[in-house]
C-alpha cells in the first residue's frame, strides 16, 4: 500500500510552472469531514482514489511553502517536486483518529524532503550534516542583520537562540560565505589560465604508474631472493642481519662475537656477498 501511493498521478511542473500552480490551485479544499472520511478509507482499504484526493487538495501547501526557499538559487519546480514526495509520505503515515489536520501534520514532512534536496544540491561540497548543522543552515542567514560577518556579540545571540556553540556558527557562516570553485577552466577562459586541477593532480597515482612501480618492486624482491640464494649459510646470515633485519641491523662486533672472527674479517665477508648480489641482480642477468 505504501509503494503504490507512490504511483499516484500527479500534475507536472516540466511543461509549465505558472500552469501548474494555476491547476494545483484549482483543486478543491477538503472539509474536516471530507479529509476524515477519505483517510479513513485510504488507512483501512488503501483506496488509491482517496488518498489522491488528499494529495491533490493539499498540492497547493506544497507550493506555498516552496516559495520560502527561493533564495538558495534552485528551481522552484525541483524544491516543489521534492515537497510532493514529502506530501505522500505524509499522507502514507497520517492518522485521521488522532484529531489533527492533514495539513498540520504535512508541513513537517515537506519541509523536511525540501531540506533533505537543498543540502544534496545547493554545493557540490555539503555545508550541513549534523543537527545543529541543518539548524544553522536553515536559519543563520534569516538572522543575519546586513551582509556583513557577525561580530563576537552577534555570535553569541546566534548560539543562544538556536542553542549552538559559538564556534558551529562561526563555521556555518564561514560556509555560506563560501563558494564552488570549479576544477577546470571553462571552455571560454584563456588558455593560459590556471586552474586547480593543474596543481591537484597526482601522476604519481595513476594507475599505468602505481602498476609499474609495483611490478618493479615485485622483480626486486624475487631478484633479491634468488641472489641471497647463491651465497653460502655464512653468508646469508650476515646480510640478513645487516641489511634485511626489521628489528635493526646487528653491529659488525655483535656478528664477530658470534662467528668468532674479526669486525674487520665480518666487514670483508659481507661486501663481497653485497658484489656478488649486485652482479647476479642486474637487468638482463639470467639468475636475476
Amino acid at each position: 500500500m505504501s509503494a503504490a501511493l507512490m504511483t499516484v498521478p500527479m500534475p507536472s511542473t516540466a511543461a509549465s510552472l505558472d500552469q501548474y500552480i494555476q491547476t494545483v490551485q484549482s483543486f478543491p479544499l477538503l472539509s474536516q469531514e471530507e479529509e476524515h472520511r477519505f483517510a479513513t478509507h485510504w488507512k483501512q482499504s488503501g483506496d488509491l482514489d482517496a488518498a489522491k484526493s488528499l494529495v491533490l487538495s493539499h498540492l497547493r501547501v506544497v507550493v506555498t511553502i516552496s516559495r520560502n526557499y527561493l533564495g538558495y538559487g534552485l528551481p522552484q519546480a525541483d524544491l516543489i517536486q521534492e515537497g510532493n514526495i514529502g506530501l505522500m509520505k505524509a499522507v502514507r503515515r497520517f492518522d485521521p483518529e488522532r484529531g489533527v489536520r492533514l495539513v498540520s501534520f504535512a508541513i513537517h514532512w515537506i519541509r523536511a524532503e525540501i531540506h533533505e534536496y537543498i543540502l544534496k544540491n545547493w554545493r557540490m561540497v555539503k555545508v550541513a550534516t549534523t543537527k545543529a548543522q541543518r539548524k544553522l543552515f536553515f536559519n543563520l542567514r534569516s538572522m543575519k542583520k546586513g551582509t556583513h560577518s557577525l561580530k563576537p556579540e552577534e555570535i553569541r545571540d546566534v548560539a543562544q537562540q538556536l542553542g549552538v556553540r559559538e564556534d558551529e556558527v562561526i563555521e556555518m557562516e564561514t560556509r555560506l560565505g563560501g563558494r564552488d570553485i570549479p576544477l577546470e577552466n571553462n571552455a571560454d577562459d584563456d588558455e593560459d589560465g590556471f586552474a586547480p586541477i593543474d596543481y591537484l593532480t597526482d601522476t604519481a597515482a595513476e594507475p599505468s604508474t602505481c602498476l609499474e612501480h609495483n611490478e618493479n618492486e615485485r622483480t626486486r624482491s624475487r631478484g633479491l631472493e634468488r641472489a641471497l640464494a647463491t651465497l653460502d649459510a655464512r653468508s646469508q646470515r650476515i646480510i640478513q642481519s645487516r641489511w634485511l633485519n626489521e628489528n635493526g641491523a646487528t653491529t659488525l662486533h655483535e656478528l664477530a662475537s658470534e662467528y668468532g672472527v674479526s669486525a674487520e674479517r665480518i666487514r670483508q665477508i659481507e661486501q663481497k656477498a653485497l658484489q656478488k648480489m649486485k652482479a647476479l641482480m642486474q637487468p638482463g642477468n639470467a639468475a636475476a
